[in-house]
């Protein structure tokens, strides 16, 4: 029986877009672990049949101690684990587990979840990052990227050669996100944030821009979904308590807010590879406004399946919300139902899935 250990910085990104992944490796008899922070969905993982190995090492920041002792965590339980093959997803894994793994010889598949703050900005802590990820990506097996924008840097950076492949993201289970009933014609018009809540995924523009519309059109909602990455629990009260939004938290089940929201605004400028709330919700139905950059334009069809706008232009967002808004009933629904057949054509998570089993097979 091959083991295959995954590296990830969060066990809900596991469960919540790579599931399926794993219960095809389960299913095909190959022994899973998987090394994360304890979190809420680590016994669910478990009960499927992963072994967890638990990382309680700071997988943030840019302490170079931390960075030297998740390094030396990830050579132990190589060590000790003996795994056939190694899974990483996010920069730090991507680097120091293949750096480990080439240590051992361990075959390395490598999934570029996008640049991040790191490589998405000029600076030291770029061309550091260059250096890392030039070392590390050297002998993996083959990386996987999830747009166009971020291949072409890595090429131009000669990180990679032959090894690499795109992915159209993480895919979407099309099965668990059902085209979803349109809200009834009497309903109100209804928008939503869903993502980490940190100022880079566009929450001060969505704010700025959700006061501006309902001072002008007071019967419009906002809906904000997600975890507090960035400290703006007063911030959100406060519009909460004015009216301006509902703030949700984080939410288990996001379809159950998506049956209830017309559009999801994504006003994200952060380096991201492509968005899962995109994906999610146009296969949920919905239409979509999110920023023309890579990591979300690949999956909207611009004034077909929701709108694209200039990232950090709330002027230009607010004209998008308004070209939405004059849509009709019938117009507004059709947008979303062409959005679920671009899911269906393009993003389907089988495809992710098909492509890691292929490889893995050929090892």
């Amino acid at each position: 029986m091959k083991r295959i250990l995954i590296l990830v910085n969060d066990e809900v990104v596991i469960y919540n877009f790579r599931k399926e992944l794993v219960e095809k490796l389960l299913n095909e008899k190959y022994e899973v672990f998987i090394s994360s922070p304890s979190g809420d969905k680590i016994n669910e993982l478990v009960a499927m049949g992963c072994h967890h190995v638990d990382l309680r090492i700071d997988r943030h920041g840019t302490n170079p101690i931390n960075d030297i002792k998740l390094l030396n965590y990830y050579f132990k339980i190589m060590k000790q684990i003996k795994p056939d093959i190694v899974l990483t997803y996010t920069i730090k894994p991507n680097i120091y587990g293949s750096l480990a793994a080439k240590r051992f010889h361990i075959p390395a598949i490598v999934n570029i979840t996008g640049l991040g703050s790191a490589l998405g900005r000029k600076g030291i802590l770029q061309k550091i990052t260059v250096v890392l990820y030039k070392l590390a990506l050297r002998s993996s097996l083959r990386v996987y990227f999830q747009n166009v924008h971020d291949q072409k840097f890595f090429l131009k950076h000669r990180l990679v050669h032959n090894n690499y492949a795109l992915l159209p993201g993480s895919g979407v289970n099309l099965a668990h996100f059902k085209l979803l009933p349109y809200p009834g014609k009497t309903s109100p018009v209804a928008f939503v944030f869903i993502s980490r809540i940190m100022k880079q995924k566009g929450i001060d523009q969505y704010l700025e821009v959700a006061q501006y519309i309902k001072n002008k059109y007071p019967g419009i909602e906002f809906h904000v979904c997600g975890s507090l990455e960035d400290d703006y629990k007063e911030i959100l009260t406060d519009y909460q308590n004015r009216g301006i939004i509902e703030y949700h938290g984080m939410v288990q089940d996001i379809r159950q807010v998506l049956a209830q929201v017309s559009c999801t605004i994504h006003p994200t400028y952060y380096p991201e590879g492509l968005s899962n709330a995109v994906l999610e919700s146009a296969a949920s139905g919905r239409p979509v406004i999110t920023t023309n950059r890579p990591g979300t334009a690949e999956a909207v069809v611009d004034q077909r399946t929701g709108y694209l706008f200039e990232a950090l232009n709330s002027n230009d967002l607010i004209k998008k919300i308004e070209e939405f808004l004059s849509l009709n009933y019938a117009e507004r629904k059709e947008m979303g139902i062409r959005g679920r057949a671009f899911m269906e054509q393009k993003f389907n998570r089988k495809i992710v899935v098909n492509s890691y089993m292929k490889l893995l097979r050929e090892i």
